[in-house]
């Protein structure tokens, strides 16, 4: 039962990980100077870090917190609104999920928070500001 547990919160991140990571990479591509994969990859562990530090802040809105725990459960959760077994479409749900988390949580926390909590490079911090429609710093 506890190996079960593991086995599906590992399953859960790496999906987190990998949803990041497809919808960086589809939104830098549309910007006027793309993002390179290599570049998205570089951003994603970044972005966690910056959830899990929001998550943790007690300055934040209670509301922060429910969605970035919500998000979580949903992507452990086995249960999706279109299944992953079908091609593309199955991920997509996951992937816009993860967008509209993203967006919502940087908006509610505001440019300061994200400001104060970001651990990555200033570039990062303009590159995720431009995703979640925040502007530029």
């Amino acid at each position: 039962m506890v190996w079960q547990i593991v086995v599906a919160l590992a399953g859960g991140l790496i999906v987190v990980w990998l949803s990041l990571v497809g919808v960086m990479y589809v939104a830098g591509r549309k910007e006027q100077d793309p993002t390179k994969l290599r570049d998205v990859l570089r951003l994603v562990p970044d972005v966690i870090r910056l959830l899990r530090r929001l998550a943790a802040d007690p300055t934040l809105p209670r509301g922060v917190r429910i969605r970035l725990f919500l998000l979580v459960g949903y992507l452990v959760s086995p249960i999706d609104l279109i299944p992953d077994f079908i091609p593309v479409v199955g991920y997509a749900d996951d992937a816009v999920i993860v967008v509209w988390a993203l967006r919502s949580v940087t908006r509610t926390a505001g440019p300061e928070a994200v400001d104060r909590h970001w651990t990555g490079t200033p570039e990062g911090l303009r590159a995720l500001k431009r995703l979640a429609g925040l502007g530029e710093p």
